[in-house]
């Protein structure tokens, strides 16, 4: 695959928004109960749509959500319990095991996947499954990964008013695509500005809890993904007892860090003040400072603005390190390398 194809992917992401909406999910009215927890089970690309429901869930759902990336599934599984299941690919090994665990304890299972073994073990076993979209690869495929989750959500009573944020997500990501498009000159465009910034540099990036912790691990990943370089992420105020006092030494490499500070205006205030302080103490210790701002109203919306603002500086820097965004060879190695190993 060409860089290209990775920018084609950045490009249409607004619509999967919009198509999600298009998704039927009538079917799931009759899974509409009180569940006394909600795990979602995923790993990698597949897993990030269930980090950003579990926080955007943290003020709306009276159920706990859990996120879960193992083979294994929390020992508290049981039949008052709802599992979605979400694989992209529907072959995450993981994810089939846990699913296995889920069964056997009696869970709820729905699944969330273009097709693969998991749409297989779920139609087999009569759950439902929702399909989604294939032809991508997982971490390009964000919106079928969150929308569809949270909508069915919404459909069985566990969340509210999920269709109109979704839509102004929509909305929020078309207006922000017309400025980090590769028309627009770096002057201009804050994703570009960022990649000329971070290149050379490690880049660790702070969100705060509750808000943009979510968009500060989606940003670490897509660099380590689409740039195939080191980054780090941490989150306030957990960070200010332990990581900010590991910024004095050794000088050489503190020189080579690039800090970057995700903003939202719902931060806590006290977040916001330690954001604050924790960038003076930091500023002329390391690389540089880079700070980025939300947009939007709703939750939704202003957490998908950073995590687009992140896709496309990743996108960048890998342009910038002159290597394709696209191809994950490591992953792929280890995926053959588990498989011989199993067979």
């Amino acid at each position: 695959m060409t860089p290209e194809k990775m920018m084609e992917y950045l490009f249409n992401l607004p619509n999967q928004f919009k198509e999600s909406m298009d998704i039927d999910l009538n079917f799931l009215a009759q899974y509409k109960k009180s569940y006394k927890n909600i795990v979602v089970s995923g790993l990698g690309g597949s897993a990030i749509g269930g980090d950003i429901l579990r926080t955007y869930a943290l003020k709306k759902a009276s159920s706990p959500i859990i996120i879960n990336r193992d083979y294994d599934i929390p020992e508290f599984v049981d039949n008052e319990s709802l599992v979605l299941a979400v694989s992209y690919s529907g072959n995450t090994e993981e994810t089939l095991s846990s699913y296995e665990k889920a069964k056997n304890k009696g869970a709820t299972i729905i699944a969330f996947t273009t097709g693969g073994k998991l749409g297989e073990m779920a139609n087999a076993d009569g759950f439902p499954v929702v399909n989604i979209p294939g032809g991508l690869v997982p971490r390009a495929a964000t919106g079928y990964l969150f929308a569809p989750v949270a909508l069915a959500m919404e459909k069985i009573g566990v969340l509210s008013n999920v269709k109109e944020e979704i839509d102004e997500t929509y909305n929020v990501l078309l207006d922000l695509r017309d400025s980090l498009n590769p028309d627009i000159d770096s002057d201009d465009n804050k994703a570009k500005t960022i990649a000329q910034l971070v290149k050379g540099h490690i880049p660790v990036i702070w969100g705060c809890a509750g808000t943009s912790e979510v968009a500060a691990m989606r940003w670490k990943g897509q660099i380590n993904e689409n740039a195939k370089c080191p980054a780090y992420f941490n989150v306030i105020p957990e960070l200010n007892h332990n990581e900010i006092v590991g910024f004095e030494l050794p000088e050489e490499i503190l020189d080579k860090i690039a800090v970057i500070l995700l903003r939202d205006d719902n931060d806590n205030e006290r977040n916001k003040l330690r954001m604050d302080t924790s960038k003076d103490i930091i500023k002329d210790k390391v690389g540089s400072v880079i700070e980025v701002q939300s947009e939007g109203q709703s939750y939704l919306a202003r957490i998908y603005s950073l995590i687009y603002i992140g896709d496309y500086a990743s996108y960048y820097l890998a342009l910038e390190y002159n290597v394709n965004p696209t191809p994950v060879k490591v992953i792929d190695y280890l995926k053959g390398e588990l498989a011989l190993a199993k067979a």
